[in-house]
């Protein structure tokens, strides 16, 4: 199980949602369950709406999720990730900070989501 705690200037205070390990449901689903207002348009990896700042919170090193190719080239055309990390991220298992809430699966990590 992971709490996935969201936090944005659009709602009053940051709001925590439990999402189950190993249910391979994306962000922006557990986002969605909870009632949480992330910005999306398309769902599908295309438009970049959905982008946002995933932090690791533990002292564990942070879980190594792929970068899909939409996200690769959403992100990088946003100026949200550098080519340097997506290397780190493909050859260190080094997760970028930013990601796309429809692409991103959640693990069985707590992390925080700002959007």
């Amino acid at each position: 199980m992971a709490n996935v705690t969201f936090s944005s200037p659009k709602m009053k205070k940051d709001i925590t949602v439990y999402a189950t390990a190993g249910d391979s449901q994306t962000l922006l689903a557990t986002a969605k369950s909870g009632n949480i207002p992330v910005n999306f348009e398309c769902e599908n990896g295309e438009c970049g709406s959905c982008a946002v700042e995933v932090s690791v919170l533990s002292d564990k090193q942070p879980m190594g999720m792929h970068l899909t190719e939409k996200e690769k080239t959403v992100l990088k055309l946003a100026g949200k990730i550098t080519r340097e990390q997506i290397e780190e991220a493909e050859l260190k298992d080094i997760p970028p900070p930013w990601r796309l809430a429809c692409q991103y699966i959640v693990r069985a990590e707590d992390i925080l989501v700002k959007f």
